[in-house]
């Protein structure tokens, strides 16, 4: 048997599946592991991740 290929193109919501929501501001933030320090500030920092996009972002600074 050889491999099928999909002849089909793919439909625009299969495309951008989560993108436009994260290109309206609406991110699915997760915490990355890990605890950095903030030798400026001196305390610790929470690190997040966007788990569609990839976008970061630092909190408690």
């Amino acid at each position: 048997m050889t491999d099928v290929v999909p002849f089909k193109r793919p439909r625009a919501s299969d495309r951008h599946k989560g993108n436009t929501l994260c290109r309206r501001g609406f991110h699915k933030w997760e915490v990355v592991p890990g605890t950095p320090f903030d030798s400026q500030r001196g305390r610790l920092v929470t690190r997040y991740r966007c788990k569609r996009c990839g976008a970061t972002r630092v909190e408690g600074r």
